[in-house]
């Protein structure tokens, strides 16, 4: 027996947007705005300041604040449609643009890192070009690091609080914006104090930086997108969650993929082979909501298996039920069993049968005499495995 449940989620056809998940959106919205009004400040001023106080460093911090700020305007974008209802061509939900998202943005910083490391080497060829840098730029500087310091303390409560992972991402972003601006002060006040290269070190050291953030960010993103599973620890949790539902014999396979904040899991679990087919459904809903309630997951695919199918012999070369009962009224000489309740069990690469025989229809000897040649029949029989014959029609 065999048996899947999987959870759907359907949204009619309206043309509100209504977020799936209306905290996280409403969160992520207002602290993504915030960030997009303090970046386009800081933007302004860091690379302005940088080109009239002559720093090559704080003229990169503010083009790190600008990509900031185009990375917010695609955390806006991501957050809007990821947070869609599953839909007919995205029936796992549209969780997958935040990584998507992270992963252009990751790409991005990257680039960009490279190109303000290179910019800064190819000045520090020429060291006779070098400016003292004003002193207009080391306030500036400060002032950069204080907000963004505060942005990222703002950013990783709301994330953690609605646990969205690029929320998170871009809090993190915001860190390493403010250590950028740290490097940037101490390169800005080794210069006013006549060492004029290490403006330009500054600014090579948040290249760096950037590319070190965004080259991280990528890969994250790239590792979800090829379904990397969930780490050990969390995957030992999950199947001792199903082990513990009453009903599982075993579980022989559990895979998990990683989407956005949630992940997805299959499980193949073992229960009893002689159950109900309703039974099995019940075991399998109950394995389900068991993980769906004591772990971050979006949804549970549980596969019921009467044996470890990974070990046992495969039953797909048995005939089916048409062919099984015209194979054992042939054998048996009885021209037909169809006025009697006959169940099939495919069992390691064999059947057994369990033959309930109509309460009015066959004498205690006439049913012991059926039972006999069926203990015959198996002994050298291709198909069937045990044959067990009950006088009565009982419920199973």
């Amino acid at each position: 027996m065999k048996n899947h449940t999987h959870k759907h989620q359907s949204q009619a056809e309206i043309g509100a947007f209504e977020p799936m998940h209306p905290e996280r959106f409403a969160a992520a919205q207002k602290s993504t705005w915030v960030s997009i009004v303090i970046n386009l400040l800081l933007t302004f001023f860091q690379v302005v300041g940088g080109f009239f106080a002559h720093s090559q460093a704080l003229m990169s911090d503010g083009l790190h604040s600008l990509s900031d700020l185009m990375s917010d305007v695609l955390v806006l974008y991501a957050n809007r449609h990821g947070n869609r209802h599953a839909d007919a061509d995205h029936p796992y939900g549209h969780a997958r643009v935040e990584t998507a998202a992270t992963l252009i943005l990751g790409t991005f910083l990257a680039a960009l890192g490279v190109v303000l490391l290179v910019a800064a080497a190819m000045r520090l060829q020429h060291p006779e070009a070098l400016q003292a840098v004003n002193p207009v730029a080391l306030a500036i500087a400060v002032i950069a690091l204080v907000a963004k310091e505060g942005m990222f303390r703002y950013m990783l409560a709301v994330a953690k609080r609605v646990r969205s992972q690029m929320l998170v991402a871009n809090a993190w972003h915001a860190r390493s914006d403010a250590a950028s601006s740290l490097v940037v002060i101490v390169g800005i006040v080794g210069n006013l104090l006549g060492y004029t290269f290490f403006d330009l070190l500054a600014a090579a050291v948040v290249g760096v930086m950037i590319a070190h953030m965004g080259g991280k960010l990528a890969l994250e993103a790239m590792a979800e997108l090829i379904d990397t599973g969930l780490d050990a620890e969390e995957v030992e949790a999950i199947r001792q969650t199903l082990l513990n539902t009453h009903g599982v014999r075993a579980l022989h396979e559990l895979r998990t993929r990683k989407m956005a904040d949630n992940a997805l899991v299959d499980a193949h679990i073992v229960v009893d082979p002689k159950i109900s087919v309703s039974e099995g459904h019940y075991i399998a809903e109950s394995a389900r909501y068991a993980v769906l309630n004591n772990h971050h997951v979006m949804d549970v695919m549980v596969h019921i298996d009467p044996e470890d199918d990974l070990q046992a012999k495969p039953n797909a070369h048995l005939p089916g039920r048409p062919g099984l009962l015209a194979h054992l009224a042939g054998r048996l000489g009885e021209p037909d069993l169809s006025g009697n309740r006959v169940v099939f069990h495919y069992l390691d690469g064999k059947v057994d049968a369990e033959i309930y025989l109509a309460a009015a229809s066959r004498q205690a000897g006439q049913a012991d005499a059926l039972q006999a040649r069926c203990d015959e029949l198996v002994r050298d029989d291709e198909f069937f495995r045990a044959i067990h014959v009950h006088r009565s029609h009982a419920q199973n």
